[in-house]
């Protein structure tokens, strides 16, 4: 078997057979196949596309390409949630220890951001102390014990996938669906868990800006998670607007910690709920979507969820006291205040916009070597379709540096608009994929 003729192959549009991806893959990850030929195979696969056995074929191959995490350690099902990212996303810091209050099992690898909001990990780093590099038999212990765990990504996690990426990245083939669906999904299912809950970002905070995009892109990971023998639901959520009010590190962890004790904005407990519905439903803990909802707005109710998440964040080493007393959280030295310049309604907040304001008050990373301020970002206080009065406050920035703060409240300025007809609040929730 050779490179290529394999690359001959897709490049006239032939449809590979898993023995020749395989070859493929297992020859680039061990360095036996250069740059330059895999270089040509992904312009080909861009071009041609890949068909469903092909994705899963090359999905698999990329997921079994280093360490496989073995879960069957631990007890019942256990379920796994990722989200495609965007601005003001902390929803793994409130939907994991609701899910878990419910009785899931939840064995979650997360990473850290690059770009203009932090990662799952950054976020959990506002806890004092807080740590994600505990070893696998502290992982499956804790999960366990206490239903919830999340560690960081070994560099042993599908490196195939890893060293593809960085490919695609300098030969512009990132943006083919197949082969995002299958980057995605490798590393989920290396990640041993039994079934799978994805949360498709639409928006222009979101790597798909176009909605048919994201719904073709969640249909494709859900053939890719059922096809390889785990239950997986993708639900296409709204990412035009930031989640929630809060965008920042300790921010964000401050608004989950509200939404566990009951205080939390609208979109993003509808979020969680919904999430954490398919969660339970898989896991066997609910018979119904809205027995799950019940169940998880209960233990938000009766306090089980905040009191998980500070069990959790106290098995990983960080300050528990804090989830109770979240004023305790990192706190920027300077605020300011953006302000309605008429009346009428919010009519747009440009959110990937919204991010980079974060990212330059220094709550993001535009190298992976940058130091993140934990205490900088933004709260909204008004959302699209809200009636603002000129002079009213719409966000409010929390800053450390006043010229870092000054150049980002001009941007934040310009990513707000009003007009003065009324305006129709969009559903955070499209479509749910099964």
């Amino acid at each position: 078997m050779r490179m290529y003729d394999l690359i001959k192959k897709k490049r006239d549009g032939g449809i590979l057979t898993e023995q020749e991806i395989a070859y493929m893959i297992q020859g680039y990850t061990n360095g036996k196949i250069p740059d330059y030929q895999m270089s040509a195979m992904m312009m080909a696969m861009y071009y041609q596309g890949l068909n469903e056995k092909e994705t899963l074929s090359l999905t698999m191959e990329m997921a079994h390409s280093g360490e496989l995490l073995d879960l069957s350690a631990i007890h019942g099902v256990k379920v796994d949630k990722h989200s495609t990212g965007g601005v003001g996303d902390k929803t793994s810091l409130a939907l994991t220890p609701m899910a878990a209050a419910c009785g899931v099992k939840v064995a979650k690898m997360s990473g850290r951001g690059l770009g203009h909001t932090g990662g799952t990990i950054d976020k959990l780093e506002s806890f004092a102390g807080f740590r994600t590099d505990i070893t696998t038999e502290q992982f499956l212990s804790q999960v366990n014990r206490i239903g919830v765990a999340i560690m960081g990504q070994t560099a042993d996690l599908a490196p195939a996938d890893k060293k593809l990426y960085a490919l695609r990245d300098v030969t512009a083939t990132v943006d083919q669906m197949s082969l995002i669906a299958s980057s995605i999904m490798s590393k989920k299912l290396a990640a041993g868990a039994d079934a799978i809950v994805l949360d498709v970002k639409t928006g222009s905070g979101a790597f798909m800006k176009k909605e048919e995009d994201a719904e073709a892109l969640a249909r494709e990971m859900v053939r890719i998670g059922n096809g390889a023998g785990r239950k997986t639901t993708a639900v296409i959520t709204d990412m035009d607007q930031p989640l929630g009010f809060a965008v920042g590190n300790a921010l964000e962890v401050r608004e989950a910690i509200n939404t566990l004790s009951g205080n939390g904005p609208e979109d993003f407990l509808e979020l969680c709920l919904t999430l954490g519905s398919h969660m339970l439903l898989a896991a066997g803990k609910a018979d119904s979507e809205k027995q799950a909802r019940e169940k998880l707005r209960g233990v938000i109710a009766d306090g089980s969820a905040l009191k998980k998440l500070a069990d959790f964040v106290a098995a990983q080493g960080g300050d528990a006291d804090m989830v109770y007393h979240p004023e305790r959280l990192p706190r920027a030295a300077f605020t300011e205040s953006v302000c309605a310049g008429s009346d009428g309604y919010i009519s747009r907040i440009i959110c990937d916009e919204v991010g980079i304001c974060s990212l330059m008050l220094g709550g993001g990373r535009e190298t992976k070597e940058d130091v993140i301020d934990l205490s900088v970002g933004i709260v909204f206080h008004k959302k699209k379709g809200d009636a603002v009065q000129s002079g009213d406050v719409v966000a409010t920035l929390h800053a450390n540096d006043k010229e870092k703060l000054a150049a980002a409240k001009n941007r934040l300025l310009r990513a707000i608009a009003v007009s003065a007809e009324p305006v129709s609040k969009v559903p955070l929730i499209k479509r749910v994929i099964t």
